[in-house]
């Protein structure tokens, strides 16, 4: 027989239609439905960033400079190459009404803001108008912040030493996206009302923004080439309409793609019923399988026949799950275009769906192989004894190496489209440990049911019920394994939410400051220390000095090409100066410089940035500052705490590089709570220019990004506990004619129907609480490793989170079980006892 005779086989098969495979189908799709609609939706903001490219960017492209504004000579080739040229300055600042002092991120723009979109404002008038003012300056403000601040639409309020009045809300800012994490609401004013406000001095902390609206075909790569020759030293960054909100497409990239992994762990929890929906199949074909062996049928021709039904059953599933991964993000896209932050194009996308369908393919492979394989095995003789039903025996050679090669297949699949290999292997490695794991759990369980059945004589229905976990028909092992993974990436999710919000609300603020102020000028620091030095309340002070720079080479090859995309090297870092050692400070490795040194520029580095860099010492640095190359020579590493949200620089040069050009301080200032508000009002009222940063407020926002990551995972958890619950259900049908035939006994033999009613919920119940504990076991092994290893903070278990996952684990197996518990007690003992003759 040959693949024709197989095909005719399986043809034939499945004219009997779907029968037993109603689970298989639903896991499959579920967890096929699940990427696909992340997919989906990461594609449909991917199209929504690059189609408002320009908008979301606020021109064609965008020339940012740090703490400086463009020369005049800057200024002529930019608009010798352009249409028209928008000049924008972005800074943070304290907005003061009355005793109110509130953050706001300011910028300051011209008469040609926006180039790309429009503001919308309420009262509905034309910035420019709201902008102009008539006795003082104008300014728009964030709905959140006049409302924080208890303003009204002509209050005045000022920022540094300008006041202004509030003409409008402002509802709409075209090029919000641009921004990136943001501290204050934001607060629109004139770029000229600034001008005597003290805010953009020399040394402050500020970046300027110049917005290039370009004819068109203008070729952006030539263009960003050349303005990087033209225009080189000159320390800018470069951004243009193809790729206009970077922070938010890499956030999304990052976040979908981790997303995507935790619903492959659902694609393995359904990967478990798929496998167990087949071994049920197959056991239900012995007869068929024997006839076809006694008729002349080979190993092959039989493995193929079952193989091409499982692959069209698996297409059907990849298929349904396709179609509702494309299509609901379709049917709510007016719902989820609304509430996403960013622009989405919702349509059927290729590529997430290819993606989806691999994934699909290569774990209905995976799972179904093995017991297909076992049909090779088996002669037709003790088929007719049910052998597919019995002790499961270890396949051909071949096949563990086909299964071996689907998972390597699998993982690599992940690692290319997700985008991390680490992440992902760190992920696969977690199922795979967590499935043997709950595998391991459910053979111990049956053997100590096995144990503990003969201790509960006086206890019948206890006693049926750990016969049954014990017994060779045992569902210790599909229950556990279906529920606990499940369970087990809930678990996780809420061991590190938990220590992660412990840490920032309860460890940080022990140990973080008060207030950063930052934007002191050198003149300003003898009255600003003489406040908070002498204050009671105070409890420490640190300051320094701070210039901002862009790392722009190392060893003289650029930073990017050296370190990659280490965050060290992505965006301006703060940069402080020292001549002697400051105390406290420890060096790891080099030696700190004289303290009268004043040879060529050198500089100390975070120890533990520069070894994930792999830099060393007498490696060079070249540091953008203020549009001056600097090119430092790496003396020493030193140690560099920044979980404690307090003072930390990645980079201290010495005095003689740096110290001439404008830079303004630094400080933190750790103080009772009940005297911050005092410190706060002095200081401002002193110095209008100087701002102040509350950590708290900072932890806040931290702690409601947190909100939405670990919602949606939580949720990616769900399908995977979903799938569990799905193969809970396919575990309790399978077993039904099992449980029936028990039934039947008992009541043979004068139970009660109460008896074996709970007999079974007690079984179903203590399979639940298994589940629940080790999955528990494993969620605080997964999230003490991240939280040590990845987070590198305290480690405690989350007690109520971890008692949730138990008692679901033990209600999701009593529903699951009850429905079919009480159809085996309707049917009569005759009937049931007749058919098993």
């Amino acid at each position: 027989m040959s693949l024709p005779m197989a095909t005719r086989i399986a043809r034939r098969e499945l004219r009997g239609g779907l029968r037993g495979f109603a689970v298989f189908l639903a896991c499959l799709a579920l967890g096929v439905a699940a990427i696909a609609g992340i997919g989906s939706v990461r594609a449909a903001i991917e199209a929504g960033l690059t189609r408002e490219g320009a908008a979301l960017l606020g021109g064609d492209a965008e020339i940012e400079l740090t703490y400086r504004f463009a020369t005049p000579e800057e200024r002529a080739w930019m608009e010798s190459r352009a249409d028209a040229v928008s000049e924008i300055a972005d800074f943070r600042s304290m907005a003061v009404f009355g005793d109110t002092r509130a953050l706001t991120q300011v910028k300051a723009v011209d008469d040609a803001y926006p180039l790309k979109g429009a503001v919308q404002l309420d009262p509905p008038i034309p910035l420019d108008e709201a902008l102009r003012g008539s006795d003082r300056p104008g300014a728009v403000m964030d709905p959140l912040l006049i409302d924080r601040m208890g303003l009204s639409i002509g209050d005045s309020f000022s920022l540094g030493r300008q006041d202004f009045r509030l003409a409008a809300a402002l509802t709409r800012e075209p090029d919000n996206a641009t921004g990136g994490f943001s501290l204050g609401p934001r607060t629109l004013v004139h770029r000229d009302a600034l001008s005597g406000s003290g805010l953009l001095e020399p040394g402050t902390l500020y970046s300027t923004h110049y917005r290039l609206s370009l004819p068109p075909g203008t070729d952006l790569d030539a263009l960003e080439e050349e303005a990087r020759a033209e225009l080189a030293g000159s320390g800018l960054r470069w951004r243009d309409a193809r790729n206009g909100a970077p922070n938010v497409a890499r956030f999304v990239e990052r976040l979908s793609g981790f997303l995507i992994l935790v619903g492959l762990s659902g694609l393995a929890v359904g990967g478990v019923g798929v496998s167990a929906a087949v071994r049920a199949y197959l056991a239900g074909k012995t007869g068929t399988i024997a006839t076809l062996r006694t008729l002349g049928a080979t190993n092959a021709t039989i493995f193929l026949a079952y193989a091409l039904q499982i692959a069209v059953l698996s297409a059907l599933g990849i298929v349904i799950g396709l179609a509702l991964g494309s299509g609901v993000p379709l049917l709510l896209a007016p719902i989820l275009a609304a509430a996403l932050p960013v622009p989405a194009v919702f349509s059927l996308y290729p590529a997430p769906l290819f993606e989806a369908a691999l994934y699909g393919a290569l774990t209905a492979a995976l799972f179904t192989l093995w017991p297909l394989a076992r049909t090779e095995t088996i002669r037709a003789a003790t088929l007719f004894r049910d052998a597919l039903s019995g002790a499961p025996t270890w396949p051909r050679t071949r096949y563990v190496l086909a299964t071996a090669g689907l998972l390597a297949a699998l993982i690599a699949s992940a690692a290319v489209f997700s985008g991390s290999v680490r992440l992902t292997l760190w992920t696969a490695a977690g199922i795979i440990a967590a499935l043997m794991i709950l595998a391991l759990a459910g053979l111990a369980i049956r053997a100590m049911a096995r144990r503990a059945h003969r201790i509960a004589r006086t206890r019948p229905a206890t006693r049926w019920a750990l016969a049954a976990i014990g017994g060779p028909r045992s569902e210790a092992l599909p229950v556990v394994l279906s529920i606990g993974l499940g369970l087990s990436v809930l678990a996780a999710v809420g061991q590190i939410d938990g220590n992660l919000r412990g840490a920032i609300s309860r460890d940080l603020p022990q140990e973080a400051p008060s207030y950063f102020f930052v934007d002191i000028q050198k003149d300003q620091m003898p009255g600003f220390l003489d406040r908070v030095e002498n204050d009671s309340a105070v409890s420490r002070v640190q300051s320094a000095p701070m210039l901002r720079g862009v790392v722009s080479q190392i060893n003289g090859l650029p930073a990017s090409q050296v370190a990659g995309d280490h965050w060290v090297v992505r965006g301006d870092r703060g940069i402080t100066y020292a001549g002697p050692q400051p105390d406290g400070t420890r060096v790891t490795a080099g030696e700190w410089w004289p303290d009268d040194y004043s040879g060529p520029p050198l500089v100390s580095f975070a120890a533990e940035e520069a070894a994930e860099m792999g830099l060393s010492l007498g490696d060079t640095i070249t540091l953008n500052i203020l549009g001056r190359d600097i090119t430092a020579t790496i003396t020493s590493f030193r140690e560099v705490d920044f979980s404690t949200a307090g003072m930390g620089f990645v980079l201290t040069l010495d005095p003689a590089s740096v110290a001439a050009a404008p830079h303004s301080f630094i400080a933190t200032v750790y103080a009772e709570p009940q005297a911050e508000a005092a410190i706060l009002r002095d200081l401002s009222d002193s110095f209008p220019n100087i701002t102040a940063i509350r950590v708290r407020d900072a932890i806040d926002r931290v702690a409601e990004m947190l909100d939405g990551i670990a919602a949606a995972t939580s949720w990616g958890a769900a399908v995977t506990l979903l799938t569990g619950f799905l193969v809970l259900i396919g575990a309790a049908a399978a077993g039904s004619s099992a449980r029936a035939h028990e039934a039947a006994v008992l009541k043979t033999l004068g139970a009660t129907r109460a008896s074996i009613l709970t007999s079974f919920l007690l079984r179903a119940g203590l399979l639940g609480l298994a589940a629940g504990i080790v999955a528990l076991g494993a969620g605080i092994a997964g999230g003490w490793a991240i939280s040590h290893f990845l987070f590198e903070t305290r480690f405690s278990v989350i007690w109520p989170s971890g008692l949730a996952i138990v008692a679901g684990g033990v209600v999701a197996t009593l529903v699951a079980s009850a429905g079919f518990s009480a159809r085996a007690l309707a049917v009569r003992p005759a009937r049931v006892l007749r058919a098993r003759e």
